[in-house]
């Protein structure tokens, strides 16, 4: 009788943690998808500055135009992305393309002084640190729901209900890690 009560009682134990471990995983995978919503809006505002940006840009340096295509470009395919892997090579991409805007803009003196793009830049670097914080929270999910599909047990109970790890969102290159540069001073 004692042995059936000590059978049962671990069993119960078992599959409370079985449980608490399948819990934590749900957990994790909603804040990753959570922290992946995040750098969403964050990126979405960015593609809602890039227009009047390029329209701003367009009334000083028409002779641009390669540019001032690329540019939009970039973003088009950046809104287009799916997938972490997709997004993260768009990005790269969009964002090679905007230091190359600011480096036609660097040409036009009148265009450096325009009160518009002059707060379009700000907003453009607010938005970057904002994509940068979302970056590091969605890593951050990420690492702590892989560890705990690889460590030992719950890597067990990932592996039966089918979790997977996610991919991390980062620059491919140390020179596209920081912030493009948006100052004309």
């Amino acid at each position: 009788m004692t042995v059936t009560l000590i059978i049962v009682a671990l069993a119960i134990l078992l599959a409370f943690y079985v449980i608490s471990i399948y819990n934590r995983l749900v957990k994790l995978r909603t804040t990753v998808s959570e922290a992946w919503s995040g750098i969403d809006v964050q990126l979405k505002k960015r593609y809602d500055l890039i227009p009047n940006l390029l329209e701003t840009v367009k009334g000083y340096a028409t002779h641009e135009r390669e540019t001032l295509d690329s540019v939009t470009q970039a973003r088009t395919a950046a809104q287009s992305a799916q997938g972490v892997a997709e997004q993260q090579a768009a990005e790269n991409n969009l964002n090679r393309s905007l230091m190359g805007l600011f480096a036609v803009a660097e040409r036009y003196p009148d265009l450096k002084s325009n009160t518009n793009f002059l707060q379009m830049q700000k907003d453009l670097a607010s938005i970057e640190q904002d994509i940068e914080r979302s970056r590091r929270y969605y890593n951050g999910s990420v690492r702590d729901q892989n560890i705990l599909i690889d460590s030992f047990p719950s890597n067990l109970v990932a592996n039966n209900f089918g979790f997977q790890k996610s991919a991390f969102f980062e620059l491919d290159s140390i020179t596209e890690r920081s912030v493009p540069k948006v100052s004309f001073k």
